[in-house]
């Protein structure tokens, strides 16, 4: 009983942990980080990229999708990945989701983009938000332990996107809502020997 108590207390502040994060529009960059600030229509693109965590492992995690399809993260099938964590209710998560399907229809075969939910009420939030918005290129897998989010600290904001090599090991994240229409997402995805086909 102590564990599941201890487990929904850790959830309940990394939700109100990455709720805060998600509401910072302004470009806060961290160490290591190199500052992007660029506009689409009305919305001011602050995220930034932080090189720090730089091969590092792709988590051990385990995603599930509407269905109740479940697949393992680490499984890479040898291509690069392009992760990103977001939720229906982060509004600049909302912002980038139609930036991420575009990219992600024109890199497919060279990178695998994968979109994962951090909504608490996985399917019941995810099915209607992609039926509303008509997404084709992106996956919609969940994480409704939150074991993904645990992996990467148990805290910070989303969007977060965090590029994987072929190997499964990070070659950068960005933090914050970014841009995936620019061409300098197209140079940053380069990095991991995807990009545009």
């Amino acid at each position: 009983m102590l564990n599941s108590t201890y487990r929904f207390t850790a959830i309940a502040c990394l939700f109100a942990g990455v709720l805060a994060g998600c509401d910072t529009q302004e470009g806060e960059s961290a160490q290591g980080g190199e500052e992007i600030s660029s506009e689409s229509g009305t919305h001011a693109f602050t995220g930034f990229v932080d090189r720090t965590f730089a091969g590092k492992a792709i988590p051990e995690v385990e995603l599930v999708d509407p269905a109740g399809i479940t697949m393992a993260l680490a499984d890479t099938g040898g291509k690069p990945v392009l992760l990103n964590l977001w939720a229906t209710w982060c509004a600049p998560c909302v912002v980038e989701m139609p930036l991420l399907d575009k990219l992600a229809g024109e890199i497919s075969s060279s990178v695998r983009v994968l979109t994962v939910s951090e909504d608490i009420q996985g399917a019941d939030k995810v099915v209607p938000f992609f039926e509303k918005h008509g997404f084709t290129n992106l996956p919609r897998w969940m994480d409704p332990q939150n074991d993904l989010a645990f992996s990467f600290g148990g805290g910070g904001a989303l969007p977060l996107t965090i590029l994987y090599d072929a190997g499964g090991r990070e070659v950068w994240r960005v933090i914050g809502a970014y841009d995936w229409s620019s061409e300098e997402a197209r140079a940053l995805v380069a990095e991991a020997g995807g990009g545009d086909d």
